[in-house]
């Protein structure tokens, strides 16, 4: 392996390593605060559905990651984009701190707990997923990236259909709707 040379590094735009930097800390900081609430969750009598669709789901996201950090290091963002790419952060925290400890990256439901109808779930039923699919789409863009962003929000559908098939019943059955 030859690593990075001075010729290479000229390449590298600080920016786009910033922005790929913070994402990347975010979303390790996100898998530890899934991890703790998962087992906080387990512990409380909750069961977890579906768990054979998880790693198609964490690949998504690797592959996402990592082919940025390939495509997109040289490439300065692009303004606007960033700006929704930050609006989209905006409602991951609101999703995150309405849903509270109750929030975790695999599908853990809790059966007397209360469905959250509050915060951007008064709105949307899946408001985390919404704004998920806007980051694979909206990240890639930033950067200039529209066939990745493409190929990157094909593979997050096929997953999150496979998710949403398997969560829903869950939710139905342990949370009937109210008539």
């Amino acid at each position: 392996m030859s690593g990075l040379t001075a010729g290479a590094l000229q390449h590298i735009d600080p920016w786009s390593v910033v922005v790929l930097a913070l994402v990347t800390l975010q979303r390790l900081a996100e898998l530890l605060i899934a991890r703790r609430n998962t087992r906080r969750l387990l512990a409380r009598g909750a069961f977890e559905v579906a768990p054979g669709h998880y790693p198609a789901l964490v690949a998504v996201h690797a592959v996402w990651l990592a082919g940025l950090w390939l495509l997109a290091s040289d490439i300065p963002p692009i303004l606007p984009w960033l700006s929704i790419y930050l609006v989209l952060q905006v409602l991951r925290i609101w999703v995150l701190a309405t849903l509270g400890g109750r929030w975790t990256t695999r599908i853990i439901v809790l059966p007397h707990a209360p469905l959250i109808v509050a915060g951007p779930y008064r709105f949307l039923r899946h408001p985390n997923y919404a704004v998920v699919i806007g980051e694979i789409l909206v990240l890639p863009l930033v950067f200039g990236l529209v066939r990745f962003a493409l190929a990157m929000s094909l593979a997050n559908a096929v997953v999150l259909a496979i998710r949403i098939r398997a969560e829903q019943p869950a939710l139905d059955q342990t949370h009937p709707p109210l008539t």
